[in-house]
């Protein structure tokens, strides 16, 4: 039978180390090895600057409790580095991650949900969380929904309103409905955001009953042809009404008024046709006639 294994124990008692220069403890292989260095203490303190070099940190503690007054991320960014997403990262097992971080592309703060683990920048939204704030007090704080409802609801706001078409036809409007401008014949409409209707009118115009110039009073109403071109009129010119003769100018103006001599009833007036004149149009059975009386 073998003996029994004995095992020697050795009690130091407390004792400094002190070197003159680097002290190095390296298991097995170092950094490229399996090895551990374990260090059983109630309390293993560094009095020093503490610099762990490696992949990952891992602290199996219930509480951490840190001295310093701000928390560095992202230690070793430069300024090229524009798209480094950093922030706080929730694990939740099976579900996806929760961070608070800042999005480095859109230069803001989010709260979100994502797919992505801790070590991944840029970072992608799955969903963004929503962040519950207290009431504001200042000028420069972020607003609650509360907040928000409660001063829309003290000012006043419209919940309905009526829209009226040219048929009288009176339509409702009230929250989620959508006024929608739909253009008549070779009238097209056209919206864009931030909220910005054209209309815009196409070469040919048809179904046009009447063109006024609003309530200008005496203004003119001009049909201008482009270049040299003509105002075409393809059927009945028609004078509604007749008119007193207007004042003559060196451009001949052209209206309807009492039958005369001319035996038209469509008159002009030019300054510098008889001094300004009214004169009348002449018909062709009134110009036959005075041909025959002149020996025409």
């Amino acid at each position: 039978m073998a003996p029994p294994i004995r095992y020697k124990y050795k009690v130091h008692m407390a004792k400094t180390l002190r070197t003159s220069g680097d002290y190095t403890i390296k298991a097995g292989a170092g950094t490229a090895g399996t090895n551990e260095v374990i260090i059983d203490a109630k309390t293993f303190r560094v009095k020093g600057d503490l610099t762990v070099d490696g992949d990952q940190t891992v602290v199996n503690t219930s509480i951490l409790s840190v001295e310093d007054t701000f928390i560095e991320l992202a230690r070793n960014v430069s300024l090229a580095a524009t798209t480094l997403d950093a922030g706080i990262y929730v694990n939740r097992g099976d579900l996806d991650g929760a961070v608070l971080f800042w999005d480095e592309s859109e230069d803001k703060f989010k709260a979100a949900t994502t797919t992505d683990g801790a070590g991944t920048s840029p970072l992608t939204v799955a969903t963004l969380a929503a962040f519950s704030i207290g009431e504001p007090s200042d000028g420069s704080d972020a607003t609650t929904k509360n907040y928000v409802d409660t001063a829309v609801s003290a000012a006043g706001y419209i919940t309905s309103f009526d829209v009226a078409a040219d048929s009288g036809t009176v339509q409702t409007v009230v929250d989620a409905d959508t006024i929608t401008i739909v253009g008549g014949s070779n009238i097209t409409t056209v919206a864009s955001a931030p909220d910005t209707i054209t209309i815009n009118l196409d070469q040919n115009l048809d179904n046009i009953n009447s063109i006024g110039n609003g309530s200008t009073t005496n203004g003119n109403l001009d049909l201008i042809a482009n270049g040299t071109g003509n105002v075409v009129v393809n059927n009945i010119l028609t004078f509604n009404s007749n008119a007193a003769a207007p004042t003559a100018t060196s451009i001949t103006k052209l209206y309807s008024n009492t039958v005369g001599g001319g035996a038209t009833g469509v008159f002009f007036v030019n300054s510098a046709v008889d001094s300004g004149a009214e004169g009348e149009l002449i018909s062709k059975k009134k110009a036959r006639a005075l041909a025959i009386a002149l020996g025409g």
